[in-house]
């Protein structure tokens, strides 16, 4: 009976160590509003961006190489950076036919104060009145398909990066982006729903 103490305590130990390993994996802010900003600029211009200077990074902490029974039985792969991909042939596709319909179309739309961004990431048609009654089914067309293509883009994003359950987080990241990068005049809904004009 005394010698299976040993190798019971041993494997009940092995099982508590088990048990208390948890892998995290925690969606990364940071880089999804790096890869928003890129994304919105090449759609809606960075005219703005063209002068101001690059900001600099803030400097990463050093990650000391330290020794403990976790690290050596687990991989640390939370210290490596994480890269939120953005270029996928599906999402460069996307990202082609948003900046083509926002030149030929959205702009005008954003321009005469017809247009806003919702505050989930979307178009939303909210003055049809400061459009000429002939542009407005082209208009509608339009936001539509632009809405289809931001629904499919938010999900591509979150599949491509191996975790389809951000698509929550990347449309909020974009929802915000949308409206950082918008121009002085344009409209925007804020957290509560209410229109603003930027």
């Amino acid at each position: 009976m005394r010698k299976l103490k040993f190798p019971l305590v041993a494997a009940l130990g092995a099982f508590v160590l088990a048990a208390c390993v948890t892998i995290n994996v925690y969606f990364p802010a940071a880089e999804a509003q790096e890869a928003a900003a890129e994304f919105v600029d090449k759609v809606i211009g960075d005219d703005q961006k063209k002068d101001e200077p690059a900001p600099a990074k803030p400097p990463q902490a050093s990650l000391q190489p330290r020794f403990n029974l976790m690290s050596f039985i687990i991989s640390d792969a939370q210290a490596q950076e994480v890269d939120i991909t953005i270029k996928t042939p599906a999402i460069q596709a996307i990202q082609a036919r948003m900046a083509s319909r926002f030149d030929s179309t959205l702009r005008k739309g954003f321009d005469l104060g017809a247009l806003g961004f919702s505050k989930d990431g979307l178009v939303v048609l909210r003055d049809a009145g400061s459009l000429e009654l002939k542009d407005r089914v082209g208009m509608q067309k339009a936001v539509a398909d632009d809405n289809r293509d931001r629904a499919a883009v938010y999900k591509e994003i979150a599949v491509a990066n191996g975790h389809p359950d951000w698509e929550k987080n990347i449309r909020t990241v974009f929802a915000k982006q949308w409206v950082d990068s918008a121009r002085g005049g344009w409209w925007y809904q804020d957290a509560s729903g209410a229109w603003k004009q930027k």
